[in-house]
């Protein structure tokens, strides 16, 4: 089996929280192996709360923007959603909580202080894109079709 047909069986099968215990993981676990950059304990743990604090605030607004339009945030069934949600923290990125899951993860990888650690964001970015995102655009795209591709054409996938 080919990489792309693999790829294709796994769209929106894999529980993309699952997708970043794995890539903590890993971030972890390079964190420890490489080599820290000394002295800068101070810097790495204010970058690295400010990215959690932008994790926690931009994952809740996602959220609570889908619960407010009353719409599924089951990621494994894009299909299901009723509502377009365009508004609010979804003016700024089509997938703040992916988003929210990548600050998390980028917060690990300043936290271990190894700059291998920034390989798991790095591989949780493209995984998520391959294996949700675009699935997703699609179902959304069959859903609204138009206002979903203007705002599409408006909106950055990520940032």
């Amino acid at each position: 089996m080919s990489a792309s047909a693999l790829a294709n069986r796994l769209e929106l099968k894999i529980p993309p929280l699952a997708l970043v215990v794995l890539a903590l993981a890993l971030t972890c676990t390079l964190g420890v192996f490489t080599p820290q950059v000394e002295g800068l304990d101070a810097a790495r743990w204010t970058v690295g709360g400010v990215l959690l604090v932008a994790a926690a605030v931009t994952g809740v607004s996602g959220i609570r923007a889908f619960r407010r339009a009353q719409t599924t945030v089951n990621p494994l069934r894009p299909e299901r959603a009723s509502t377009l949600v365009t508004t609010g923290v979804y003016g700024f990125t089509r997938n703040p909580m992916y988003l929210a899951m990548e600050l998390g993860l980028l917060a690990a990888g300043v936290f271990t202080g190894g700059p291998a650690a920034l390989l798991g964001p790095a591989l949780l970015a493209g995984i998520l894109t391959r294996l949700q995102i675009v699935p997703e655009e699609r179902a959304l795209a069959a859903n609204f079709g138009p206002a979903y591709v203007e705002y599409r054409a408006r909106v950055r996938r990520w940032i």
